[in-house]
């Protein structure tokens, strides 16, 4: 019988770990959110800013990142820790930086969004959201590596993720009440409603709420980071790296030469588009198609509702059938709903929404399964690395798999801006959208989840390695890495 104490003694997580680590992406999430829900419909609807813009937009601070991501990992992995720990002071670190610049990117100064200024509303956008970016890199990436140093052993980093996703969840619900009730009927100037060419009356999205909405949030984000700081704790102190000549780059070649890494990464790409997509879309299709904001909360309910069953479910599945095994099968499920939903665009809108929502609580079912094990998987990766070369850069491998997911953005960014300048969506104060563009809008909503989570079936069938099998495998050799580095003194325990 192999001697498990090396594992033993960087493991027995409580409810106090696992709360404060959920803690730390519910309070991002509250912040994040409001991108990946709202910043979409503000900046066409309050800046009145083109799609072609938006889109250019994400996509240059995307390429700033992949400049700016590998700095923070390599400060991570590099930095001397301070008596709380490697990885877990920065949570203190970002909080304010973070929560400032979310309420800036929605605050509306005299004159942006306003005929002649077009000009200022594209500096101030790109400047915000680029400092946006920034600050949630400083908090993300040193998160993510967190989980490497709180335990060691591969059924609690399960449990880990299953509560960090939790954490995702909770916090990005708040949002979805100011999607739902951040809208007014149009009126005329007698105070008559107005309709659209569909006969159905149209709503705006009004400013005050929003900015009230964002500042609660922010700080409420702000508080719970300080919380989370108070309840994580490092079990693996782990030594500064050595800064030599070659070694970042060496430890980049690595990442990228490993198939298990690059292949949840690339998974974890397509889900935060799809995810991204269907948040910041829906607000388009349940005002303009469906012309029921409500469905922005019960959509989010029913995506998100699984998890209530499957945090008791998904650990023990995972450890009898596997991560990669159940996640395969999730994703695929997630995929054929929403291709079943295209199918249906001939139906009438009022009967159409019910069965709407029914199929996103199947894809939610689906995806559940992928949202509360990713974080497990990448951390399986980065002990495959580990194992097979000796290796390990925690922030180096979380940057570049936060800007593969950055990249998700980006891939999400073209998909709804792409979407809206197919259908000719129009951004012009007082704008009336036609019938013709509202049935493309619908098309688009179901086709492109479909085909991004089939993607990431087809990745999890053919190229993630990492079987039940494997980890098992895994496991025993990640005890033997650990007792090697003790008595090498390259950590602490």
């Amino acid at each position: 019988m192999r001697d498990s104490s090396y594992i033993a003694r960087t493991s027995g997580l409580k409810t106090r770990d696992y709360l404060g680590y959920a803690m730390v992406d519910a309070a991002g999430c509250l912040v994040f959110s409001l991108v990946t829900t709202l910043l979409q419909k503000f900046y066409t609807d309050i800046f009145h800013l083109s799609p072609l813009f938006i889109m250019l937009m994400f996509i240059g601070a995307r390429i700033w990142d992949g400049i700016n991501d590998p700095i923070m990992g390599r400060i991570c992995d590099t930095v001397k820790p301070s008596r709380y720990g490697r990885y877990r002071p920065w949570i203190l670190y970002a909080a304010l930086p973070l929560t400032v610049s979310a309420v800036l990117m929605f605050l509306k100064l005299p004159g942006l969004g306003e005929e002649g200024h077009s000009l200022a509303t594209c500096v101030y956008a790109t400047v915000t959201y680029v400092f946006f970016g920034m600050a949630y890199s400083v908090l993300q990436i040193p998160y993510g590596s967190l989980a490497s140093v709180v335990t060691t052993d591969v059924s609690e980093r399960s449990k880990l993720s299953v509560w960090r996703s939790i954490g995702a969840a909770l916090g990005s619900i708040p949002v979805l009440l100011i999607a739902s009730f951040a809208y007014a009927k149009r009126v005329d100037g007698s105070g008559a409603v107005i309709l659209g060419e569909n006969g159905k009356a149209i709503t705006d999205l009004q400013y005050a709420p929003v900015i009230r909405g964002v500042l609660i949030m922010a700080l409420v984000s702000f508080l719970m980071l300080l919380v989370a700081f108070r309840l994580n704790r490092e079990r693996v102190k782990t030594r500064p790296l050595q800064v030599k000549k070659g070694a970042a780059l060496r430890a980049m070649k690595l990442l990228f030469h490993n198939r298990a890494f690059v292949s949840v990464s690339l998974i974890s790409m397509l889900l935060l588009s799809g995810q991204m997509f269907t948040q910041s879309f829906y607000t388009y299709l349940f005002d303009d198609y469906f012309h029921a904001n409500w469905m922005n909360l019960a959509s989010q309910a029913c995506t998100y509702s699984p998890m209530l069953v499957m945090m008791f479910l998904l650990p023990g599945m995972a450890r009898k059938i596997g991560k990669k095994e159940v996640c395969a099968v999730g994703v695929a499920a997630a995929a054929i709903a929403n291709l079943v939903l295209f199918f249906l665009r001939g139906m009438e809108p009022d009967t159409l929404m019910w069965i709407f929502l029914a199929l996103c609580f199947v894809s939610g079912c689906g995806l559940t399964t992928l949202v509360m094990q990713l974080w497990a998987m990448v951390t399986d990766a980065i002990d495959d690395i580990e194992v097979k070369t000796g290796s390990r850069d925690d922030g180096t491998a979380y940057s570049v798999f936060n800007f593969f997911r950055k990249l998700g953005q980006v891939l999400s960014a073209v998909c709804v801006n792409g979407a809206l300048l197919g259908m000719h969506y129009k951004v012009e104060k007082g704008a009336v959208q036609t019938v013709e563009n509202l049935r493309r809008m619908y098309d688009l909503a179901t086709l492109i989840p479909a085909v991004l989570f089939g993607l990431m079936a087809l990745l999890l069938l053919l190229s993630y390695p990492l079987s039940r099998q494997k980890v098992q495998e895994l496991q025993i050799l990640k005890e033997e890495k650990l007792k090697e580095s003790y008595e090498n003194k390259w950590i602490d325990i």
